[in-house]
């Protein structure tokens, strides 16, 4: 599938290619040596007899009202006071668990799926509710049917579900496989005013995420993009309210382009940008040009606002490249301070508004917000760390970026989630200046300092025992804040192969042992969600059956 925008400098052409930045390296680093996994069930031989506490007590004679207070007594509640929590292990579905059609997409493999992930004792499993799907036959036409099915059959399973609020579009990003764009009725918004979306300095246009330059004006058919978000949540209230705060036990909120609040700034369809590049800023669509001009006649420097910084190089430069992110370049002048304070006050803005509104929508419902903030960590030794800049993150040697942004989710009591959780210093190469993490660890020491509650997720697909051990060990770490959650990306075939199925399972063990000093404790031979169901390593039968039949997903 392709789209082309009606404008002649286009940037995203949608295809149903998988893309990967092959910059990792093995470690020394492994767990230790494990038989492989098998599960007990307190359960006879067949399936159906199977005895799961969930399935027994929302039989469908008990009511709805029953139904809900169920659920609201088992709320997720993530508690972390300190970093030698257990810390529950979520998994992300496919990008195409539901179809176009809007129908769940290969219901008998994700049934043994789920059953698998159970059996591993993963807390629950992670979906995007896609604009582009839900909404796509037009305005405030909802079809959340795929998602229906979905729900119930995780909660036959005893499992919990966090949720996506997904704005953007899926296609032209790092493991994107699949591609969904935007309603097309959004689309032929853009194509009559290009403007809606973030536009970079050549006027190249970017159709994966609405500007935020437009969040309060009415562009999308007599509605603000805030507006539309918001009435797609309360639709998801409205549709699901027997089940949120139950098994839907978290919404995350999309908050710009693959859910996370940053500028679309290393956009990688048609090789656009390519890593380490720096990136570009995206800020010269209309609406982001008005307001930075009125943003400098505020302040007296008319002259500062017609245009973002012009020496700023392109997608694929280093720092050195340029003059305004080297050593001791424009960004640390008093012009390079008053733009960053802009363009990162604008996001800060977006976020505020977005989960605000996200608030109001389902306080009161039992389930934890969250929203997702990128793990830029290459440049992340230079001084003006020139990625994160471009990305909307004001991060500097001299200036905290991600404290504003803790301050901001803190606020509204939503859980910051961060990638890049999986990273090592020393698998990057050496001319990128990485820091994966130092970069975790001042978010770490951001969320603490600002209460806000951290959870993580891999940036990468990785199925290593290196990569499952700096989760751990970043869990375990004094630097900050553990973690109240991590969600592992992602479920597909590769998942399901021996000795990468053996590397999860024993990383979901040790998230739940916790242990600040290393120790390994035993597990509670049931988990903590009400079911029969074992998850110590004993033979079954029938769960390597499902692992087996999984690996069809």
């Amino acid at each position: 599938m392709e789209l082309t925008l009606n404008s002649s400098s286009s940037l995203i052409k949608r295809k149903d290619t998988k893309t990967s930045r092959n910059h990792e390296s093995s470690s020394n680093m492994s767990f230790a040596k494990m038989k492989p996994p098998t599960y007990q069930f307190q359960a006879k031989s067949s399936v159906k007899e199977m005895k799961f506490t969930h399935e027994k007590t929302f039989k469908p004679e008990e009511g709805e009202e029953a139904t809900e207070r169920w659920e609201k007594l088992h709320v997720l509640s993530y508690p972390h006071p300190k970093n030698d929590s257990s810390v529950p292990v979520f998994v992300m579905l496919p990008l195409d668990t539901v179809t176009m059609s809007g129908h769940l997409n290969k219901p008998r493999a994700m049934n043994a799926s789920l059953m698998a992930l159970k059996g591993a004792g993963v807390e629950g499993v992670m979906v995007d509710a896609w604009w582009g799907l839900v909404e796509k036959d037009g305005p405030m036409k909802y079809n959340w049917e795929g998602y229906a099915e979905l729900i119930q059959m995780v909660q036959k399973h005893g499992l919990k579900l966090q949720v996506v609020m997904s704005f953007h579009q899926c296609g032209g990003n790092v493991g994107d496989s699949c591609s969904i764009p935007l309603p097309p009725w959004v689309l032929e918004e853009i194509s009559k005013n290009p403007d809606l979306v973030y536009t970079d300095k050549s006027g190249r246009r970017n159709p994966e995420y609405i500007s935020l330059g437009c969040d309060s004006v009415p562009v999308l058919r007599g509605r603000t993009p805030i507006q539309v978000y918001s009435d797609f949540m309360r639709s998801f209230r409205e549709r699901f309210d027997n089940y949120i705060g139950g098994v839907i036990a978290e919404i995350q909120v999309g908050m710009g382009p693959c859910g996370e609040l940053r500028y679309p700034s290393y956009p990688e369809s048609n090789g656009t940008w390519r890593f380490p590049g720096i990136g570009e800023f995206q800020c010269y669509d209309k609406y982001m040009r008005s307001s930075l001009q009125a943003y400098a006649e505020s302040i007296g420097k008319t002259n500062w606002g017609t245009s973002g910084p012009h020496d700023a190089g392109e997608y694929k430069n280093l720092p050195e490249d340029t003059e305004f992110f080297r050593r001791d370049g424009t960004w640390n002048s008093e012009y390079g301070k008053f733009f960053m304070e802009w363009y990162s006050g604008k996001l800060l803005e977006h976020g505020d508004k977005l989960l605000a509104s996200a608030k109001g929508v389902f306080q009161g419902t039992g389930a934890k917000l969250s929203g997702k903030v990128a793990g830029i960590h290459w440049h992340y030794n230079t001084r003006s760390h020139a990625a994160e800049l471009t990305a909307g993150y004001y991060n500097t040697r001299n200036h905290d970026g991600y404290l504003p942004i803790a301050k901001m989710f803190n606020k509204h009591g939503v859980v910051l989630n961060f990638t890049c959780m999986e990273m090592r210093d020393g698998e990057q190469p050496e001319h990128a200046n990485c820091s994966p993490e130092g970069l975790v660890k001042q978010v770490q020491s951001a969320t603490r300092q600002a209460g806000t509650e951290l959870a993580g997720e891999n940036a990468l697909e990785r199925y290593d025992s290196s990569a499952f051990g700096q989760v751990v060990a970043t869990n375990r770490s004094d630097s900050g804040n553990g973690l109240t959650a991590f969600t592992y990306l992602r479920m597909n075939k590769r998942l399901f192969e021996g000795q990468n199925w053996q590397q999860l399972v024993e990383f979901v063990k040790k998230m739940k042992e916790g242990g600040s000093d290393g120790r390994r404790r035993k597990l509670s031979e049931e988990d903590t969600t009400g079911s029969d169901l074992y998850v110590g390593f004993v033979r079954s039968k029938i769960v390597h059956e499902k692992v087996e039949e999984a690996s069809l997903v």
